[in-house]
Parts: structure tokens; C-alpha cells; sequence
């Protein structure tokens, strides 16, 4: 038996959703009401990319006002490269004003370091129930889990059309090996069990919701819901063929099948399956806070005159700074050349550039000029999980 609910600041009428006995109203987070922090706020993305609807759901809980420039799914990204000498291939890209952040691990800490609850904004980490912090906890959930399993779960889920086209060939580069769109077309239903093993698991963190639905029994949803939420609301779109034609670019034609349905749905994880819809529709309440492709130029001048983050606020905080003895054996010292790639897919093709910074869990570079000097001079920040960072040449510049 359920009880009916409405949000405390429902926008429309047809609010009303049905959860366990025991709860009655979820708060809503509000905009904050000043900003100290002036800097604007650029998502780089497109409109079908897995990560880059991790930070807009992330950017929207924590009610921060940002622009979105669309690129395009596939290289050639001549907006990146040309305007930041950006060669960093994956997607998305966070810009707070001068500094770009790269990869959503990092970038979840960035917005939260920069638009802490002590200003209003929403924390992407609230309490539990019982009062402790699971902050550690949720960064490995959505780091180790979410984002690497269930993510090749749902990714084997894109139907074959897409692979015959040239996103297909721009994958296989990203990826280091060809990709055969016969065998993955076959290999769907295998895929699909791999994603009815991923709700296996995930089912009993919603067996028990007597403290509220969200996971970890957080006063609030959380990164950690926050990184189930965007797998699942993209991995059944992208199964049904609702997002391929933006992924692919207009290669292949958008379609409406069953695609997960068959595995993800009420009757067979009906906790997932209710988490979701609540989250779901706590989304839909939102106000949103996104300025979609305005004109670049404007865009790119309020960067270009954003202030410089100074020497001591240019790496996040962590519980220890960076270990100078073990980083210089690595060659990592200040002012030397090095590489920033991935340690899975997109490592042929690193970022070079002069080391700025470097904490045990960040580094920070300016990026090698290319052909043509930068348009707006940068520093791209890497989160060090997930990533490989070596010198370059060994000398020092």
C-alpha cells in the first residue's frame, strides 16, 4: 500500500506520485539567492552523450545557472581545439570561467566545491539518515560502478544502425579496435541480460524506504541517485533508438522499439522501477537553469574576462596535498611538459601541455599551443582516477 504525495513547490498539476507508507513530501532544492562566485558557468556537450546528461541533471539539483554549446558527437570539435587548443576528445566539458574541467568525476567536485550548500546551492551529497557522511562512498559508487559497468551495460544496448554509420568508425578509433556492427547487432540480447544482471543488484538498495527513496537513505537525491538515474533514463532511450540520430548526426533515422522494456520495468524491479519514476519526476519540478547555444561570441567573451582562479584555489580540496617526493621520482614537477590520457578508451590520443598544479587527486595543465595560438587562454584540470599522467621529454621548461 501506498501513500499519494505532492512536492512541497510542484510546478504543474499532475505532481502526484504514490511512495511507501511513511512518506508524504519532498523538498525541492531553490536557486540560490546570491552568487559570490561570478565566473560563467559553459557546458560543452551534445544532446544524445551518456555524461553530458550526468552534469546537466547534477547542474540542475544544485539550481546553477549555465549556458549549454552544443558540439558535435564525432570529431573534428574545431570549437574545443581552435578556441582552447583543447585536444581532449571525450565529452563533456565544463568551463567555470578560465579553468575547463574534464571528465564528470571531476566536474561533480568542481560544482560543488565552487557552489557549496553554505551558499545556497544544493549538495550533491546530503547526510544519510543516521547521520553520516557517505561522501567517499558515493564518489566509488558512480565512479567503480555506474560509471563503468552499468555503463557498458546500457552502452551494448545502441542498436546496430548506428555502428554503420561514421560514428561507428569515430568509436572504433576512440576505442582502439575496429567494431563489427553484425556481431554487436547479435550480441543485444546478451547485452540486454547484462542489464537485467545490473537491476539484480542494484533492486535491494530500494527494499527498504521507510527513511525516504533515495539511495543510501539520503535527506535528498544525491550523486549517487544522480548516477543511477542518467544510465537508466539513457540506456532506455538509447535502446528504443529515440537518441541515435543526434548521436550519430544525422547518420541514422530515430525509431521507437521495445528496447529495454522487456527487462526494465515495474512488475520485475518494482523498487527500482518506483525509485525512478519519483526521481523522475522530482527532475520535472525542477526549474531549469540551462541557456541552450546562445551566441558563442557572447559566450566566449565572458570568458575570456573572467577572473583567474589564484595559485592557492586552483586544485579542489583533499585531505592531503600532493605527495612532492613520489611525484617528482614520476617526473611530475612543476612547469615540466606532460601527457593527461585516459587509462581505457581515448589514450592514443593525450593531452600535452605544461604542468600548473597537481594534488593526489587532480592535475592541472596549460595545453600546448597547436597550430594556432588559443583564443582564450586556459587551464584544463584532470581528475588523476581514471587517468595516466606522465612527463613528457623530461625536461624542465
Amino acid at each position: 500500500m501506498s501513500t499519494p504525495f505532492t512536492f512541497n513547490r510542484a510546478l504543474d498539476p499532475d505532481s502526484t506520485l504514490y511512495l511507501p507508507d511513511g512518506l508524504t513530501s519532498i523538498n525541492l532544492p531553490t536557486m540560490a539567492t546570491s552568487d559570490p562566485f561570478s565566473p560563467p558557468v559553459v557546458l560543452f556537450g551534445y544532446e544524445a552523450s551518456t555524461f553530458t546528461l550526468k552534469v546537466r541533471l547534477a547542474l540542475r539539483i544544485k539550481q546553477i545557472p549555465y549556458t549549454f554549446i552544443t558540439v558535435p558527437s564525432m570529431l573534428p570539435r574545431p570549437l574545443l581545439t581552435e578556441t582552447f587548443n583543447l585536444t581532449y576528445r571525450r565529452i563533456p566539458i565544463l568551463a567555470i570561467g578560465r579553468e575547463l574541467y574534464c571528465d564528470t568525476s571531476l566536474i561533480v567536485e568542481a560544482l560543488e566545491h565552487f557552489f557549496p550548500e553554505a551558499e545556497g546551492y544544493q549538495t550533491l551529497y546530503p547526510d544519510a539518515a543516521d547521520g553520516r557522511d557517505y561522501r567517499p562512498m558515493i564518489r566509488g559508487f558512480a565512479s567503480y560502478w555506474t560509471d563503468r559497468p552499468l555503463f557498458r551495460a546500457t552502452t551494448g544496448l545502441i542498436p546496430a544502425s548506428v555502428w554503420r554509420t561514421p560514428f561507428g568508425e569515430d568509436r572504433a578509433e576512440l576505442i582502439g579496435h575496429k567494431l563489427d556492427p553484425d556481431k554487436l547487432e547479435k550480441k543485444l540480447p546478451e547485452n540486454l541480460a547484462r542489464l537485467d544482471l545490473q537491476l539484480s543488484m542494484l533492486e535491494p538498495l530500494f527494499s527498504h524506504q521507510g527513511e525516504g527513496p533515495w539511495i543510501f537513505s539520503t535527506k535528498a537525491p544525491s550523486l549517487a541517485d544522480i548516477s543511477v538515474y542518467y544510465q537508466l533514463s539513457w540506456g532506455s532511450d538509447i535502446a528504443a533508438g529515440r537518441l541515435i540520430n543526434n548521436l550519430t548526426g544525422g547518420g541514422t533515422s530515430d525509431t521507437e522499439t521495445e528496447g529495454a522494456t522487456a527487462v526494465f520495468n515495474a512488475q520485475r524491479y518494482p523498487g527500482v522501477f518506483t525509485w525512478y519514476k519519483t526521481l523522475q519526476r522530482y527532475f520535472e519540478n525542477l526549474p531549469s537553469t540551462e541557456d541552450t547555444d546562445p551566441a558563442f561570441a557572447t559566450v566566449l567573451e565572458q570568458i575570456r574576462n573572467s577572473p583567474a582562479l589564484g595559485k592557492k584555489s586552483l586544485l579542489l580540496p583533499t585531505p592531503r596535498s600532493s605527495h612532492a617526493e613520489l611525484d617528482r621520482k614520476c617526473g611530475l614537477i612543476e612547469g615540466a611538459m606532460v601527457s593527461v590520457a585516459p587509462d581505457d578508451t581515448g589514450r592514443a590520443d593525450p593531452t600535452v601541455g605544461t604542468l600548473v598544479a597537481l594534488s593526489p587527486e587532480e592535475v592541472v595543465m596549460k595545453p600546448k599551443q597547436l597550430e594556432r595560438k588559443a583564443e582564450v587562454e586556459v587551464r584544463v584540470h584532470f581528475p588523476r582516477l581514471g587517468f595516466v599522467v606522465r612527463p613528457v621529454g623530461g625536461a624542465k621548461l
